[in-house]
């Protein structure tokens, strides 16, 4: 487990991979895991180059299925290891090749803020009933007030902190107050929540960065109470 949680840090310092221009999810069930809003791979194929543990299977999700397409093409895409498949998260009614209580990761990395403010809860009690007990959800987003939030010209908010980009695509930006009631109103309990601020100062333009993103690790309970 260790190795392939290092392998999804490692992938996503990287910060041009994770534009959140598509929604994927990355469902790791270990053993199992799976992802939400996989995009052409960033996460995904770093966990499958990294471990070699024969349980290993990874279920990942795009919205989009010029996504989809980009990962089955991968030249580490295995169906023995991997299955990745279309889905709109949002859509209640929408299949998934797995049941309920038999995942041990989800990992969701700008994906939620992607998603209109309305139906966000739902999606995470959506995700949380996929995880087996004692399984984690792993949450990297947009916070409040990131660099990316205070660029946005008049005319680009459509309601409190929820924005639309130039290509259509939509973002919301997190405080961690409103994050953690979500995901405990879903049933998961809070191991990790923080800020993440970083300076990122790109020489070539002398430009600064202020960014802000949002961490957190929260695990299904092993028995409700």
């Amino acid at each position: 487990m260790s190795k392939i949680l290092r392998a999804l840090y490692v992938a996503h310092k990287i910060d041009k991979n994770y534009c959140g221009l598509v929604m994927f999810t990355v469902l790791l069930l270990l053993l199992t895991p799976g992802q939400v809003g996989c995009g052409v791979g960033n996460t995904v194929f770093p966990i499958l180059r990294t471990s070699q543990d024969p349980n290993l299977f990874v279920y990942c999700c795009d919205f989009a299925a010029s996504a989809v397409q980009i990962v089955k093409d991968h030249e580490l895409y295995s169906t023995d290891r991997c299955h990745v498949f279309q889905c709109d998260i949002t859509d209640p009614q929408s299949q998934v090749p797995f049941s309920e209580g038999s995942i041990d990761v989800i990992v969701l990395i700008f994906v939620l803020s992607a998603i209109q403010p309305r139906l966000m809860q739902s999606v995470i009690n959506r995700l949380a009933s996929y995880l087996r007990p004692g399984g984690l959800l792993l949450f990297r987003d947009y916070g409040r007030y990131d660099m990316a939030q205070l660029r946005f010209k008049k005319g680009q908010c459509l309601g409190d902190n929820f924005y639309v980009r130039g290509d259509g695509t939509q973002v919301y930006f997190f405080t961690e107050g409103e994050l953690a009631g979500m995901l405990t109103a879903a049933g998961l309990q809070q191991e990790q929540l923080y800020v993440d601020r970083r300076l990122q100062v790109n020489r070539g333009r002398q430009l600064k960065m202020y960014r802000i993103w949002i961490q957190a690790k929260f695990r299904k309970p092993l028995a409700l109470h």
